[in-house]
């Protein structure tokens, strides 16, 4: 996946990548990396915090890793891939609501300077707030960012199509008005949208936001 986007920037285009777990992070941003030669911005939009390594996770699963991995932190074999150490700034990262993640994941954020904007301060000082802030911080590095959205950050009752859904998530209104003003940065560099799960969506609900998401945030002339 590394390979393929990497592939894919070197020839002008714009990286759309969908997939199921979260684990695919690891190959889309590193190969963004490669690129860019130097870490760069993420906004990483998920009910989780995937911040977990192998000493620290409670099931040993790779979907819970991902982020770590993407901040120099993990299994071996999965660092490195697009640069030599981090992939991604941690000073340009921000978690945008999440609100099921174990003290682990929290402790090694907040030690590497990632900025976490959960969803009790979602709801307090209101989305568009929360994503102005998220904004200015990824949109600032200087390599530029990406945006990873992971369904399960989304309401399940108006995204059932996720493997790992919890409940009181974002509207899908408020996440497409993200999109929108995030294809407006001119730094955007790829995007991508994970966890989609078709045996769990219900009358294609999920499918069809997954597709109004895409057409938000595509560049023009890209569409």
């Amino acid at each position: 996946l590394a390979d393929e986007v990497a592939l894919t920037l070197r020839a002008d285009e714009f990286p759309v990548v969908i997939g199921g777990d979260h684990s695919i992070a690891i190959g889309t941003w590193s190969g963004v990396a490669r690129v860019l030669g130097e870490p760069f911005g993420l906004l990483w939009i998920d009910a989780h915090l995937d911040s977990h390594t192998p000493e620290t996770s409670y099931s040993g699963a790779v979907h819970g890793m991902p982020l770590a991995c993407l901040l120099g932190r993990g299994d071996k074999r999965l660092l490195n891939i697009g640069l030599n150490g981090p992939q991604v700034s941690a000073a340009h990262t921000v978690i945008l609501g999440p609100r099921s993640y174990e003290p682990e994941e929290i402790e090694f954020l907040q030690r590497m300077g990632v900025r976490i904007i959960d969803s009790e301060e979602v709801q307090q000082r209101g989305f568009a707030t929360c994503l102005d802030e998220a904004i200015a911080i990824v949109a600032s590095a200087p390599a530029g960012f990406g945006v990873t959205l992971d369904l399960d950050a989304i309401d399940p009752r108006l995204a059932p199509g996720v493997g790992s859904p919890e409940p009181d998530g974002l509207v899908s209104y408020d996440v497409l008005t993200a999109m929108h003003w995030l294809a407006t940065q001119s730094g955007l560099k790829a995007l991508e949208i994970v966890e989609y799960n078709p045996d769990r969506d219900r009358h294609g609900v999920t499918a069809a936001l997954i597709s109004d998401l895409i057409e938000q945030i595509l560049p023009a002339g890209k569409k």
